[in-house]
């Protein structure tokens, strides 16, 4: 692949979301992180993600666009997150926020916080197969019943100021980032990620 390349860090953990992770009905609607599944292997294409496991079998993310009940809206296949960000979020709220929680595919370990223009245009994860491009990236905006799960509420507890609060410090990809694979490819944890510019 042709382009300048920086090292932004190496894969720590791989994911998927086998279900919804918002769960109840409005206003009194929570956030549970249970369908969050480690996988050891992650493949992407342009309709999202699968995680791969040990045994072959393939446990498809609610965000791809073949799920049964998929939230893929075109622009948000695969999502990333950042080790330095959890420890951030860690800061603001508490323990309870343990890396991953935020269900995000991709865990980057990273000493710095990341921004769209930080990681823009592309990504790339180098794999032994070969470069697995990432493109796209915008922010995963956070919602309103992972705010609350930050901050501890009951799951019927309403809103309040501080959910407001901490929609504001999770925004501009603290929660984490939305991006897409053109091609298809297989990345395993260990991997090292790359942004490319000038492509």
């Amino acid at each position: 692949m042709t382009g300048e390349r920086r090292l932004i860090g190496r894969i720590v953990r791989l994911q998927v979301q086998t279900a919804h992770l918002k769960c109840g009905d409005t206003p009194h609607r929570w956030y549970d992180p249970a369908p969050i599944t480690v996988v050891p292997r992650l493949a992407l294409d342009a309709s999202g993600v699968q995680g791969q496991l040990v045994d072959g079998t393939i446990l498809e993310d609610v965000h791809n666009g073949t799920h049964a009940i998929s939230r893929f809206r075109g622009d948000n296949g695969v999502s990333i997150g950042f080790t330095s960000h959890y420890r951030a979020m860690r800061d603001r709220f508490d323990i309870h926020l343990a890396d991953g929680i935020a269900g995000e595919n991709i865990l980057i370990a990273s000493d710095v916080l990341h921004t769209v223009d930080s990681l823009a245009p592309n990504l790339v994860v180098e794999t032994s197969q070969g470069p697995v491009r990432i493109e796209g990236i915008t922010v995963a905006a956070p919602c309103v019943e992972f705010s609350k799960f930050c901050l501890g509420f009951a799951n019927d507890q309403k809103p309040d100021r501080t959910v407001t609060e901490a929609l504001q410090f999770l925004h501009n990809g603290m929660r984490g980032f939305y991006a897409t694979a053109p091609t298809s490819g297989v990345i395993r944890t260990g991997n090292p990620v790359y942004k490319v510019t000038n492509p």
